[in-house]
C-alpha cells in the first residue's frame, strides 16, 4: 500500500529515437491507457499446479520493507505473497480489507482525533504459530513512529499519528488512537511484519537482510539462493484461505537488458518492458504473448541531490531543471509505444487522477535563456565550455543502474542539453544492486533517474519524499531538502477528509515543492508487462494489488 521505489531498474533499453517507427495506440477513445490489464479469471478457470518464473531487477539483501534500504518494488513484489496485507486496492484505487486477516476495519471519530477498531481473522497465524495481533500492531506502529532515530525506517507517515494501541473486546480486536485526524489510515498495517521482527532498532535494520523468518501469506519461502540470485516461494499448506492456485513461484534477478531475451527463450514468464520499444517489437513476436497495458499511477523524474555542493544553491537547482527539455526526454522516453505523450507538472497527482494540477508554472518549461542568468547570479560564470566558480568546474554525477538503457539515454540527453547553458555532466552507471544502497539513500550522487510507484495515498505516500529532513532521519527524502512550509501543507492535506478540500490543500504544497526544486517530474509512467497469454490475474495492474493465491494458469499457451 505504500509508494515504493522502482527506478529506474525497470526502465529498460530505449532501441529507437525520436523519429522510430510508431506502433499502433492502444489507449482508450478518450487517449487514455485502461486503468488496469490483468486477464481477469475466476479461480475455477485457472489450473491447479504450475510455476510462475518472474524476473527481478536487483536481488534484494534487506527484505524488510519499512526499513530505508527495503522500500523497492522487488521487495514488495516477493513479500506481498508471504506477508498479511491487511487492505488491497482496487482498479478504482478503493483500498478493501482483505478478509484473510480483517474481518473489518470501523472508524470513529473522537474528541481531538480518532479510533479504528480492527477485527482480525482468528484463523490469521503467523509461520511460527502465533496468532497476528495485538503485539504486531504495537511493535510495527512503535518502529515507524519515528520517536527512535534508531530504527532506520523509510517513512514515520501516519504511525506518527498513532497516540495508543489497546486490546479491543475479544482476543482478535486491536483500537488504534489516532492524535488529531489521519485520512489515509487504510494505508497503515499493510505490510504488516511479525513483533520479534520490530522488537528493537537491530532487529529492525539487521533481522531481515539476507532472510524472511516469519511468513502468513498463501506462498511460504522455500529458499532464498544469494549465489544464483533467486528467491522460491511454494504452497503454504498451512494457509487458511483458499489454496494458492500455483505450486510454486521463482523470483531470479536479471539484468533488465536480458529480460526480452530471456522472455522469448521461455526462461521467464512476463516482464516489464517497461520503456523499451525494442523489447516491444521483440515480445510481440514471441507465440503464446500477451502485451498488458495501463496507464497507472507512477511517474518518472530526476532526483537532484541539495546536500551536494553545487546543488544547495537554489538558483543552481532551478538553472539545471530549466536547461532540461523535459518534453523531449518524454518523446525520446515515449517513442514507439504507441502511448501519450505528455510531460507531468505535479509531485502528487499524475495527469489521469481526480485533483491533478499542473504546477509547474516557469520550471516546467525548457528556457536555456533564464537558466544562464540565473547560473550568472550564482556566480558560475563561463569559462570557455563550462562555467566554474572559485576555480571548480559547474559539473554534475548523474548516477544510473548498469543494464538500464533509457536511464543512460536519458542522461546523454540531459549531457547535451545543459552543456548549452554550461554544465558538464558526468554520467557514472553503478551496479544495479547497489544502485540506492550505495548512491541514492547515502547521497553519493547529483541527478538520478527513477520512477515512484504510486499507491490510492498520494499524499501519504509521497510525504516521506518531501518531509524536511531532521538530522541523519531522511526517510525517502533523496534530495536531502524541505521546508517547515512544505510540511504544514501535507500535514493539512493529510488531516483534511473532504476530497475537494484535499486536492485544494495537495496542489498548495506541490507549488511549494515546485518552488524548491528538487524534484523534476517527467512524464506519468505507462505500465507496459509481457505476459504468456494465458497467465491469469496478473499483468499491468495499474493501482490493482494482485490476489496472489489467485494468480496462476488457464491452460497450455
Amino acid at each position: 500500500m505504500k509508494r515504493i521505489l522502482v527506478a529506474v531498474l525497470l526502465g529498460t533499453a530505449l532501441m529507437t529515437g525520436c523519429n522510430g517507427p510508431e506502433q499502433p495506440s492502444v489507449s482508450n477513445a478518450d487517449g487514455r491507457l485502461p486503468a488496469s490489464d490483468i486477464n481477469p479469471t475466476p479461480r475455477d478457470r485457472v489450473v491447479n499446479g504450475g510455476t510462475l518464473r518472474w524476473p527481478l531487477p536487483e536481488f534484494p539483501t534487506q527484505w524488510n520493507f519499512n526499513h530505508v534500504n527495503g522500500t523497492t518494488g522487488a521487495v514488495e513484489r516477493v513479500i506481498q505473497g508471504v506477508l498479511p496485507h491487511l487492505m488491497r486496492a482496487d482498479e478504482k484505487a478503493l483500498p478493501r480489507p482483505v478478509p484473510e486477516y480483517l474481518r473489518s476495519a470501523t472508524l470513529e471519530r473522537t474528541e481531538g482525533g480518532q479510533t479504528v477498531t480492527y477485527r482480525l481473522n482468528p484463523r490469521a497465524t503467523w509461520s511460527d504459530g502465533r496468532p497476528i495481533g495485538y503485539a504486531d500492531f504495537v511493535a510495527q506502529a512503535r518502529a515507524l513512529s519515528g520517536r527512535d532515530p534508531r530504527y532506520e525506517v523509510s517513512s514515520v507517515t501516519g504511525y506518527s499519528r498513532i497516540k495508543r494501541i489497546e486490546r479491543g473486546i475479544g482476543e482478535h480486536t486491536v483500537k488504534v488512537t489516532f492524535g488529531g485526524t489521519y485520512a489515509d489510515w487504510r494505508s497503515l498495517f499493510s505490510p504488516l511484519y511479525p513483533a520479534t521482527a520490530y522488537s528493537g532498532p537491530h532487529a529492525f535494520n539487521t533481522g531481515w537482510k539476507n532472510r524472511m523468518h516469519v511468513t502468513a501469506g498463501p506462498f511460504r519461502v522455500q529458499e532464498i539462493d544469494r549465489t544464483d540470485k533467486t528467491v522460491t516461494l511454494v504452497r503454504d499448506p498451512a494457509w487458511w484461505g483458499r489454496p494458492a492456485k500455483l505450486d510454486r513461484i521463482v523470483y531470479r534477478a536479471m539484468d533488465p537488458g536480458a529480460m526480452p531475451g530471456a522472455f522469448a527463450n521461455d526462461e521467464i514468464d512476463l516482464m516489464d518492458i517497461g520503456l523499451d520499444a525494442g523489447a516491444l517489437r521483440r515480445v510481440q513476436g514471441v507465440p503464446g504473448a500477451s502485451v498488458r497495458r495501463a496507464g497507472g499511477p507512477d511517474w518518472r523524474h530526476f532526483t537532484l541531490n541539495a546536500a551536494s555542493p553545487v546543488l544547495s544553491d537554489t538558483r543552481v537547482r532551478r538553472a539545471v531543471m530549466l536547461g532540461i527539455d523535459r518534453d523531449a526526454i518524454a518523446r525520446s522516453d515515449l517513442a514507439g509505444l504507441g502511448v501519450p505523450v505528455r510531460t507531468l507538472g505535479n509531485h502528487f497527482y499524475v495527469n489521469t487522477q481526480d485533483g491533478y494540477r499542473d504546477n509547474s508554472g516557469d520550471l516546467g518549461g525548457y528556457d536555456p535563456g533564464r537558466a544562464r542568468r540565473l547560473l550568472d547570479e550564482a556566480g558560475w560564470r563561463l569559462h570557455g565550455k563550462y562555467r566554474s566558480k572559485d576555480g571548480r568546474t559547474l559539473a554534475l554525477r548523474f548516477v544510473f543502474p548498469s543494464g538500464v538503457p533509457t536511464s543512460e539515454r536519458e542522461g546523454e540527453l540531459a549531457r547535451a542539453l545543459l552543456e548549452r547553458i554550461g554544465v558538464r555532466v558526468d554520467i557514472e552507471p553503478v551496479p544495479a544492486d547497489d544502485a540506492f544502497g550505495r548512491h541514492v539513500t547515502p547521497g553519493n550522487f547529483d541527478i538520478v533517474p527513477f520512477s515512484w510507484l504510486g499507491t490510492s495515498f498520494p499524499v501519504s505516500t509521497m510525504q516521506p519524499v518531501f518531509a524536511k529532513p531532521h538530522g541523519d532521519r531522511l526517510q525517502q527524502n533523496f534530495s536531502r531538502v524541505g521546508s517547515e512550509a512544505i510540511d504544514t501543507a501535507m500535514d493539512r492535506a493529510i488531516a483534511e477528509v473532504d476530497p475537494a478540500r484535499v486536492h485544494v490543500l495537495v496542489n498548495r504544497a506541490d507549488r511549494l515543492v515546485w518552488r524548491q526544486a528538487s524534484v523534476l517530474p517527467l512524464y506519468q509512467r505507462p505500465q507496459l508487462v509481457a505476459t504468456r497469454a494465458n497467465l491469469a490475474n496478473l499483468g499491468a495492474c495499474g493501482f490493482v494489488e494482485p490476489a496472489y493465491q489467485d494468480i496462476g494458469f488457464t491452460g497450455p499457451p
